[in-house]
């Protein structure tokens, strides 16, 4: 029997082999997370280099909550991860779930990213 973290890495896989086809030369949107936190950072995968990244460590964000592992938080990420692209004149992206279902955090994060201006 697969083990619950190979089985994530084979969802990763098949999500980043089909998001290749459709990437066109956009940037892509990547989502990580934790327990505790949540990552997202915009990638060239030309170059192979991040353009930007928004997280819940950041202080502004991790004054505001104490858990930072909630759907509350992931909204706020997406807000700034949106304001950070805009700032450097971003607006199209590929959504990169990884292995996660498009639910729960990853969900909000992405809902908030459409929101703040970011075309996925």
């Amino acid at each position: 029997m697969s083990s619950s973290l190979s089985l994530h890495y084979r969802r990763q896989k098949r999500n980043r082999r089909a998001l290749k086809k459709r990437l066109n030369g956009k940037l892509r949107l990547s989502v990580f997370r934790s327990s505790r936190h949540i990552y997202s950072q915009i990638i060239d995968d030309i170059n192979g280099v991040t353009i930007t990244s928004a997280s819940s460590l950041e202080n502004n964000v991790k004054k505001q909550f104490i858990n930072c592992g909630t759907k509350e938080v992931a909204t706020v990420v997406g807000k700034l991860i949106a304001e950070k692209a805009i700032k450097k004149g971003i607006k199209n992206v590929v959504f990169d779930r990884g292995g996660y279902i498009y639910h729960g955090r990853v969900k909000n994060l992405a809902e908030a990213a459409r929101d703040g201006g970011l075309i996925f």
